[in-house]
């Protein structure tokens, strides 16, 4: 049975579609426009009660939430790896970073965009959009630090950063990756040259 993807480019579900290049799993794409009347449409709301994305189906499963994807396909279609042994010495470092991303990078990365894209220029508050990015900026240092002598998160590139690279690539267009953080800068360049992300990166638009 072949995994479908419902996507929208510029948003969470690269991470899924860049996966699932790593992972060279066979996969149908369901490209839609990041806007309401795709993703806010009756047929998408029987995928995800909200309208987001991404989903995934897989047979009789359909499954939502990015990070849950990915542990998904990690554990149902692994197909190589990407995912420490739990009695591997670098296992809780992979779930710390593995979360990270959604507990500390995403939720000012969200509301820069709404700060930046969503809300009429009107609404838009330069302040909260200003601290938001200071927020961004700190919680990548710890980030950068970590990298010190590795190329991945945990020395071996993994689901980890899957998650916390996109994230990374994202905060970097924002411009809250500073050139102090030299190992996160190299990081995102290692991540920007991986063909499977340079194909889902690109997807949809």
């Amino acid at each position: 049975m072949t995994l479908k993807l419902h996507f929208a480019p510029n948003s969470r579900a690269s991470r899924i579609s860049w996966l699932l290049e790593e992972l060279e799993l066979p996969y149908e794409l369901n490209a839609m426009a990041f806007h309401p009347k795709d993703l806010k449409s009756d047929e998408h709301r029987g995928r995800h009660p909200l309208g987001r994305i991404p989903v995934l189906e897989d047979g009789d499963v359909s499954i939502y939430e990015s990070g849950a994807i990915v542990e998904y396909i990690l554990e149902r279609h692994k197909n190589g790896g990407l995912k420490p042994a739990v009695d591997d010495p670098n296992y809780p470092y992979y779930l710390q970073w593995f979360h990270y991303c959604e507990g500390m990078v995403m939720p000012p990365v969200n509301t820069i965009v709404v700060h930046t894209l969503l809300l009429p220029p009107d609404r838009q508050d330069e302040t909260v959009r200003e601290q938001a990015k200071r927020l961004l900026t700190k919680a990548w240092k710890p980030v950068d630090e970590a990298l010190e002598r590795k190329d991945y998160l945990i020395g071996n590139f993994s689901g980890a950063d899957i998650m916390l690279g996109h994230a990374a690539f994202m905060s970097n267009r924002l411009g809250c990756v500073t050139d102090d953080m030299p190992n996160l800068k190299a990081y995102v360049q290692r991540i920007t040259e991986r063909p499977a992300f340079a194909k889902a990166i690109t997807m949809g638009t």
